[in-house]
């Protein structure tokens, strides 16, 4: 006893599952295509170096304040106390 479906193939789910993954995927690829053209990358500033040497700046300071903290955390860590200067 052999049985037909004589349904046209869009009314079976699983051709749905098996399309919409690609699909969804193509779908996924244009909208990141859109955000690539409609948000350019900024251009870098020609005074790049100069730029990084002020940050470099501040990161020390900034570092320098630090200093009591990260000898008390040192000290915490390793048990050994840090000469007195």
């Amino acid at each position: 006893m052999e049985t037909k479906d004589n349904k046209p193939w869009w009314s079976f789910g699983y051709v749905w599952l098996i399309i919409s993954g690609p699909l969804l995927v193509v779908i996924a690829s244009f909208i990141t295509l859109y955000i690539a053209i409609s948000r350019p990358d900024p251009v870098i500033d020609d005074d790049y170096y100069r730029h990084g040497i002020e940050i470099n700046k501040t990161l020390n300071e900034q570092r320098d304040s630090l200093a009591p903290a990260i000898q008390g955390r040192n000290q915490a860590a390793t048990g050994i106390k840090p000469a007195q200067h």
